[in-house]
Order: C-alpha cells, then sequence, then structure tokens
C-alpha cells in the first residue's frame, strides 16, 4: 500500500533523524514502531504523510505513485490518511461533535468548508463518536473532558475522515497504562472492523505485542528489528532499547 524507499531525513544541526529506509506499509495490517524517545519513530511516521519531508528518498503509494509527485498527489494522499497526535490537538472551547467534524473539512473543498455542517457529515460525525463510547458527551466542550476522553475524540475526528491509513503519533503517551489500554483497544478494533490499514508509533512493548500485526523496532533512526509479535524477544528488546539483555519476565514489564 505505501513504500518508503530509502527515505532518510537529516535536519539542520546535520543530525540524521532517521538514517536510509525502505519498508512496505501492509494493507490491512496494524504496525507497531516501537522505539524509546529520539529513535526516529516520529520522523518515520511523519514522512509518511509528508509532513516531514524526506531529505533523500520517497514514499511511494501503490495505486499512484510518489506521494510528492504534486501537490495534487499529496492532498489526496492526506485525504485518505488520518492523523492521530499525541497531544490530541483539539479546539477545548468547541464541542466534541465540532471537534470531529473538522475531520470532514477535505472533503468540502475551500468554499464547502466555509458552510455549516451538512447533515451527512454531522451524521457521520456522530457515529464516529459513538463508536468510541462518548456519544453522550457530543455537545460538551472537548476540555471539559479527561486526557483519555479527549484521545478518544481524536480517534473519532481521524475516523470522520473515512481514511484508508491511520497514522498515530504516540497517542497513550500521556496516559495511564488503564486509560492507555482502552484507547489502544479502541483504535485497534476501528481499523480491524473497517479495513483499515495503521501505522502507530508506541515506547511500550507490552502494548505493541499485545495490538500489533508486525513491529518496527528503531534506535537511532535505524530499523534493527521488524517482525511479529512473537518474535521479538528479550535480544530484539534489548537492540531496540540499547539495554542488556533480560529474561523475558522482565523485558516485557
Amino acid at each position: 500500500m505505501l513504500r518508503l524507499v530509502d527515505v532518510s531525513v537529516v535536519y539542520g544541526t546535520g543530525g540524521a533523524a532517521l538514517e536510509p529506509t525502505s519498508l512496505d506499509i501492509v494493507e490491512g495490517q496494524f504496525t507497531v514502531l516501537l522505539g524509546s524517545s529520539g529513535a526516529g519513530k516520529s520522523t518515520l511516521l511523519r514522512s509518511l504523510n509528508g509532513l516531514v519531508r524526506p531529505t533523500h528518498g520517497d514514499v511511494i503509494r501503490a495505486e499512484t505513485g510518489s506521494i510528492f509527485g504534486s501537490a495534487g498527489a499529496l492532498r489526496a494522499h492526506r485525504l485518505s490518511t488520518g492523523m492521530i497526535f499525541q497531544q490530541h490537538h483539539l479546539i477545548g472551547r468547541l464541542s466534541v461533535l465540532s471537534n470531529v467534524l473538522i475531520g470532514r473539512l477535505g472533503s468540502r473543498g475551500v468554499l464547502g468548508s466555509c458552510l455549516p455542517a451538512t447533515r451527512a457529515d454531522r451524521h457521520l460525525a456522530l457515529a464516529a463518536i459513538d463508536r468510541v463510547g462518548l456519544v453522550d458527551r457530543a455537545l460538551d466542550r472537548a476540555d471539559k473532558l479527561s486526557g483519555g476522553q479527549q484521545q478518544r475524540v481524536g480517534i473519532a475526528r481521524a475516523m470522520a475522515q473515512q481514511p484508508r491509513i491511520v497514522l498515530a503519533d504516540e497517542p497513550v503517551a500521556s496516559l495511564d497504562p488503564a486509560t492507555a489500554e482502552k484507547v489502544l483497544a479502541d483504535l485497534h478494533r476501528i481499523c480491524r472492523e473497517d479495513g483499515i490499514t495503521a501505522v502507530v508509533s508506541l515506547h511500550q512493548v507490552e502494548f505493541a505485542r499485545r495490538f500489533a500485526d508486525r513491529i518496527v523496532g528503531l534506535c537511532k533512526g535505524r530499523v534493527v528489528f521488524d517482525g511479529p509479535p512473537r518474535e521479538l524477544d528479550a535480544a530484539a528488546v534489548s537492540k531496540i532499547y540499547e539495554a542488556p539483555v533480560q529474561p523475558m519476565s522482565q523485558a516485557a514489564e
């Protein structure tokens, strides 16, 4: 579905955030990018929808070619790619429904985005809110919700976009373990039900093992592991986190 071809990113300081990387993102899979802070997960993830433009290499979409081939190609790719951020990026003074409706703006064009939401868009947004269990809070201000609820609104906003691909950048990093598990379970369930391809960056090994179809481990901008969760043994975890090899019971903690 998506292919990174020798993609590397070098920032102005000269340091490489991502070394030359080639990956195929398989349609329908729930792929987890695993690694510590600064490993290159966010840079790789944001390269997938052009929020970070590679210094070298390219991102290829199977049916259309390079996403950077033209402004139209990048816009079309982004329209079908939902993004979920670590810090929610909601507008606190607006209602949950209004925030989720923002996910429909790209499909309405410049003129349409200046007009009130259509009945069809409101219905679609409410259905997305219901899928994350918050339909009873649809008219509440977003800043009245807990952190976990706000992140579920972020998921609903992405799903209102009706994406084929969802990218989630450390979506549970600021949440407690129980809330994080609930948020990831909602995201995983919806992607499964709708056949959405997902790429999610995480640093929690246990969540990667539980939810991923495929884990891509990064360390210092390089892919050091790529395989199914059952192959993520203590040695692989040690390589990703540059830590001494521990027994599996400790490595998963």
